[in-house]
């Protein structure tokens, strides 16, 4: 009998694109393969899995070994695979919502140029696995919990997932950094939790904006055990749902390393507290 995969690849169709603002898109994939997607958190990540070059077909591996098939083919032959974050999935279909960069990547050339009926595939988790899953950091708080949520564009799409699904007791804060004015997305809060938009003015370096402006924030700290180590640059943390004070922080590389940094460091929060994800670094593409 073989083993159901906890993560497979599904192939889709783009259903939709809808133009949010001047950076940010969303694209509605669907397809039947989709009913098994499966999704355990807010800030769920994918695999989005382009042709090589355009119009060209999608050949991608099987099996437990498939990601080391995967560096082994040819690069006129490999698909482009990125990492991106559920918006949110219902049925056979799910949304994503992309970063407008121009021509500065393959995704971000893929989505300005996407129509209905285009095929493309993801990676993600099995709903026909019934394990555990990974790909994901936020665990969920009770009522009473003071959160910090905060990240530049690239995590809007995961922090405006978790402000829909916090309960009505949480309190705390979001800090979202985007391009410009024009990014400001409709979000859900509850009534504690307030959100503070930071578009980058006279060009600001992405992520300068939200380290000022957590930098002189205040926030209840926890009492850290005062082990830190300054090399990890990926921490989804170790809360639980009756943690008094939860940071979730993604983004830039170096700004999410400087902002926990701060927490746990000038502040003395735990960083069994702090969820930390550094999305992307400069100067280097997602291999």
């Amino acid at each position: 009998m073989t083993a159901v995969p906890p993560y497979r690849a599904f192939r889709v169709q783009v259903a939709a694109t809808e133009k949010l603002s001047p950076h940010f898109v969303r694209v509605t994939l669907s397809g039947p393969e989709l009913a098994d997607f499966r999704t355990d958190a807010p800030d769920q990540r994918l695999k989005i899995i382009l042709p090589p070059t355009p119009g060209a077909p999608i050949e991608f591996p099987e099996g437990p070994d498939w990601y080391q098939q995967y560096l082994q083919m040819p690069e006129e032959r490999r698909p482009i695979m990125r990492t991106y974050t559920v918006r949110s999935a219902t049925g056979s279909q799910i949304d994503v919502d992309f970063v407008l960069h121009g021509d500065a990547g393959p995704a971000s050339r893929w989505v300005a140029a996407a129509e209905p009926g285009d095929e493309i595939m993801v990676f993600g988790p099995n709903r026909q696995y019934e394990g555990p899953i990974s790909g994901y950091a936020w665990v969920g708080v009770d009522d009473g919990t003071e959160v910090l949520l905060a990240g530049d564009e690239t995590a809007v799409p995961a922090i405006a997932g978790i402000l829909d699904e916090l309960k009505p007791g949480v309190h705390g804060a979001a800090y979202l950094e985007v391009p410009t004015k024009d990014d400001v997305l409709p979000v859900c809060p509850p009534p504690g939790v307030a959100v503070h938009w930071l578009p980058r003015t006279g060009g600001q370096p992405v992520g300068r904006r939200l380290v000022e402006t957590i930098t002189q924030a205040g926030f209840a700290p926890t009492p850290d055990d005062g082990d830190d180590d300054e090399s990890v640059l990926w921490d989804v943390g170790e809360w639980t749902h009756e943690s008094p004070f939860v940071a979730w922080l993604a983004g830039e590389a170096a700004t999410i390393k400087t902002l926990r940094r701060h927490l746990v460091r000038e502040r003395n929060i735990d960083k069994r507290a702090v969820a930390f994800m550094g999305y992307w670094k400069y100067g280097r593409p997602e291999s």
